[in-house]
C-alpha cells in the first residue's frame, strides 16, 4: 500500500495521541497498539475526524504472543512499516525494598522488553526506517520512589544506543528522547512539544539521544 505507516506501542492520551496526530498531519497512516479496544476505538474517531488515517490493533506491550501478534496484523494491513514509537510504560510508586520479583520482571516486561519485541517484529519490514523509544530524565536521576520505572528508563536508554550500533549500518535510524520532566499541558514538557520533537529526530536522524529539556 502507498503512503508511508507509522506504529505506535502503547496508545493514549498524551504523547501517543499528540504524536499521531502530528505524523497524521504530515501524510502517515497511523497504527495505534493499545490493550483496551474501546480506547483504541476513541482515538481512531478522533483522529479519524481530522482527516487522519489512524486504526487500532488491540495488543498488550507486556506480553510478547500479544504484541506479535497485534503487529502482525499491522503488516497484513499495510504491508511496512516506516517508523515505530514505542512508548509503553509501567509507572508504578515503590522504593527498591518495595518491589518483588514477579512485579519487576512484569514491569520491565513493559517498560523495556516490549520494545525488543516491537523493534523485532519490524525491523524485517523496513526500508531506511525510524525507530523511536520514549526516554525519561529517571535513566540519569534514577528516583527511589519510581524504582521499577527507573530501571526501566536506564534499560530503553541502553536499548536504543545497543540498537542504533547495531541497525545503523542497515540504514534504520534508531533515537532515543530523553524527557526531563513531567509531561504536562500548557507547559515545555507538553505532549504537542515532545511530538513535534520526535518528527524532529524522524526527519534529522542523527543523534541516537534528544535530551528533551527545558534551558
Amino acid at each position: 500500500m502507498s503512503g508511508k505507516v507509522m506504529v505506535i506501542v502503547g496508545a493514549g492520551p498524551g504523547i501517543s495521541l499528540s504524536t499521531a496526530r502530528k505524523f497524521g498531519r504530515e501524510g502517515f497512516k497511523v497504527a495505534l497498539i493499545a490493550r483496551s479496544l474501546k480506547a483504541l476505538q476513541q482515538y481512531e474517531e478522533e483522529l479519524n475526524s481530522e482527516g487522519i488515517d489512524a486504526k487500532g490493533f488491540p495488543g498488550d506491550a507486556g506480553s510478547k504472543p500479544s504484541l506479535e501478534a497485534a503487529i502482525d496484523s499491522i503488516i497484513k494491513t499495510y504491508g511496512k512499516v516506516d517508523v515505530l514509537l514505542y512508548n509503553a510504560a509501567k509507572l508504578k510508586q515503590g522504593k527498591p525494598t518495595e518491589l518483588n520479583e514477579d512485579d519487576l520482571i512484569h514491569d520491565f516486561k513493559i517498560n523495556v522488553t516490549g520494545a525488543l519485541t516491537s523493534v523485532k517484529e519490524v525491523i524485517p519490514h523496513m526500508e531506511k526506517g525510524t525507530i523511536l523509544l520514549t526516554g525519561g530524565g529517571l535513566a540519569l536521576y534514577p528516583n527511589a520512589d519510581l524504582a521499577s520505572l527507573s530501571i526501566g528508563k536506564s534499560g530503553i536508554r541502553s536499548l536504543a544506543y545497543s540498537l542504533h550500533q547495531e541497525l545503523s549500518s542497515k540504514g534504520v535510524y534508531v533515537g532515543t528522547l530523553t524527557i526531563k520532566g513531567f509531561v504536562q499541558e500548557g507547559t515545555y514538557f507538553s505532549p504537542e512539544n515532545i511530538a513535534n520533537t520526535f518528527y524532529s529526530m524522524y526527519e534529522n536522524k542523527t543523534d541516537t539521544e534528544v535530551m528533551f529539556e527545558e534551558k
